[in-house]
């Protein structure tokens, strides 16, 4: 396997722009990896579309072979056009620096690189899979949803590999928090600051009253994770502001534990609400649940493990509070190992960046393990 090959690979793909939001940048990514990807043999490429305008893209290979696995990843990252972070830079031999070369484009490379190997080994014609890349994962995958949905729940896989990055140490991901966002609305009452400001009740200090009161929810509940992300209200200096809201990102590591944040922000409403002139409203949703780990998924963990350890790679996994679409399988029913790609850090940020002789690696440990499964060699017994 060409490692300066794979590193000039990712280099081209991280450099187009390729943003949740740039549309033209993400056509041009999705007609990059299709031309890619159709190399595979006997590859049949489709572009899925989404609802809002988007697309994604389904590869197919042997799916009348008797054994059948779903591979994930998405091609979109969280730098938009005019973010200043648009150009790798070669950090040295072994580090490259640049946006999305972890998250998830070096997944994908990864994920390429491992398929052709693949290809190579005498039983590959005993396994089939399908390449699901979706272009909004960043922001929640709600156009991808319906697709991701639908291959999980088809019943066709034995299980999905998902090529998010592995963490700075090389674990993979056992499990992941589930994600929400939420708006707190405060209702208040509109007066004249300046005639009669004690007819009005203001929703800017109701809200900055309630939300410290949700920001110690962290240390009260066990496994959730709450951030309060952007506040506004209010018009003009000489009004008593009567509207004022928040938006709030919500993290919880079991499902059962969204019921129970979502009953103590009412809680912790109710006695504002029972002021005179004063409601607080709280909408939204989880848009991924928890992905908590399952008997199936230890031993298909515990296999790739021992594939590692024959080429000398030697890991763990580990719980996490970043969502992926290994949520949304793992709620679909479709067990799923996670974090499989290469091993970067600093994810989201202008110090992104991977480490380049994981691309090789664990691209090995992914072809080895898939010639395994593809041979028999490697079974398991699935609860459905």
């Amino acid at each position: 396997m060409d490692s300066s090959a794979l590193r000039d690979q990712l280099i081209a793909w991280s450099n187009i722009n390729s943003g949740s939001d740039h549309a033209a940048g993400l056509d041009r990514m999705r007609q990059v990896l299709s031309a890619e990807f159709a190399t595979l043999p006997g590859a049949r490429v489709e572009t899925v579309p989404l609802a809002g305008g988007a697309a994604a893209l389904r590869v197919t290979v042997r799916p009348e072979a008797p054994r059948q696995i779903l591979c994930s990843g998405h091609f979109d990252t969280v730098y938009g056009a005019s973010h200043p972070f648009q150009a790798c830079t070669l950090m040295d031999a072994n580090t490259l620096r640049g946006p999305g070369v972890a998250d998830m484009k070096g997944g994908i490379v990864l994920m390429l690189a491992a398929l052709r190997e693949f290809e190579r080994s005498p039983h590959a014609t005993q396994l089939g899979y399908e390449v699901l890349l979706t272009p909004d994962e960043e922001t929640g995958s709600v156009a991808s949803r319906p697709a991701i949905e639908s291959a999980a729940r088809s019943g066709k896989f034995a299980f999905a590999l998902v090529f998010e990055p592995a963490r700075a140490n090389g674990d993979l991901v056992k499990s992941r928090k589930g994600t929400g966002i939420f708006t707190i609305t405060c209702h208040g009452r509109a007066a004249h600051a300046g005639r009669d400001p004690k007819a009005g009740r203001s929703a800017i200090l109701a809200l900055a009253e309630y939300l410290p009161r949700v920001h110690a929810l962290n240390d009260e509940l066990d496994g959730v994770m709450i951030n309060i992300g952007s506040i506004r209200g209010g018009s003009a200096v000489n009004i008593v502001p009567d509207l004022a809201s928040a938006e709030v990102g919500i993290r919880i590591t079991r499902s059962r534990d969204g019921d129970a944040v979502l009953s103590r922000l009412h809680e912790l409403a109710a006695p504002i609400n029972a002021r005179d002139g004063y409601r607080i409203e709280i909408t939204g949703q989880f848009n991924r649940q928890p992905k908590e780990v399952t008997p199936f998924e230890e031993s298909l963990f515990a296999q790739w493990q021992a594939c590692g350890r024959e080429l000398g790679l030697n890991f763990s996994w580990q719980h996490v509070g970043g969502g992926s679409d290994g949520n949304l399988m793992s709620a679909a029913g479709l067990p799923s190992l996670d974090g499989i790609g290469p091993v970067g850090d600093h994810l989201h940020s202008p110090e992104e960046f991977v480490n380049l002789p994981s691309l090789v690696q664990r691209a090995e440990l992914a072809a080895r393990f898939l010639g395994r499964f593809a041979a028999g060699e490697i079974k398991f017994e699935r609860v459905r």
